[in-house]
């Protein structure tokens, strides 16, 4: 989940707060936003080969639940913790992976183009390492969502993880993924309820975008793949 970006250390951040990333995802909150937000990942996730890479793998939640073989990330305190989950690691951006061209059956980009420098720079290194039968699934957090803006009013106040985020708004990703030599085929939405930090209730994500929506997850494939 962790990238650099501009002249927030974003690598610094994430080597000194793992632990406690990683524990978030513990809490009831934390727990029920992750399974919800898994579900409406997998959605996407049909007849997709082998092997995956998680760019911003972070400390391997998603990467171990999704099956995903390989993680990279510009933390290397994030990546201990990915190891200990089973993920083969390799320290890197986004911008610039340590990988092979056409490498990778599907690549995920979970939560983090909201931490990177150059987000089209990660989708086009992203397509790059993909076969061209492949795809890239995006989960983000989109900034017309109320989710967004409460995250902000986060940040505003002090949170070290919301301070250092970008939102994009939908139409800002298709202009960034078209730019990469990728289009949307496929999204799928959930978090429904009004933002708050109390466990959420378990609900089927919806098909398709849906600005009120507190996560949603994007298919991209190659122009002409």
């Amino acid at each position: 989940m962790s990238e650099q970006k501009g002249c927030l250390n974003v690598e610094q951040v994430f080597d000194v707060f793992a632990k406690r990333y990683d524990e978030w995802y513990d809490k009831p909150f934390g727990k029920s936003a992750f399974t919800l937000e898994k579900i409406c990942i997998e959605l996407l996730c049909k007849n997709l080969r082998q092997p995956f890479l998680e760019v911003g793998v972070g400390t391997g939640r998603f990467a171990q639940a999704l099956k995903i073989g390989y993680g990279t990330d510009v933390s290397i305190e994030v990546l201990r913790i990915a190891k200990q989950r089973k993920i083969r690691t390799v320290k890197g951006r986004g911008e610039s992976l340590p990988f092979a061209d056409s490498f990778f059956g599907a690549v995920f980009v979970v939560v983090t183009l909201c931490f990177v420098d150059d987000p089209v720079k990660v989708l086009k290194e992203s397509s790059r390492v993909l076969k061209d039968n492949g795809a890239v699934i995006l989960g983000l957090i989109m900034k017309e969502s109320p989710w967004a803006g409460f995250y902000r009013e986060k940040g505003e106040a002090g949170n070290i993880f919301y301070k250092i985020a970008k939102f994009y708004s939908f139409e800002e990703l298709k202009t960034m993924s078209e730019k990469a030599g990728l289009e949307i085929v496929d999204v799928s939405s959930t978090m429904f309820q009004a933002p708050t930090e109390t466990l959420l209730h378990f609900k089927q994500p919806k098909s398709g975008y849906f600005k009120d929506a507190g996560f949603v997850a994007v298919k991209l494939r190659k122009f002409d793949a």
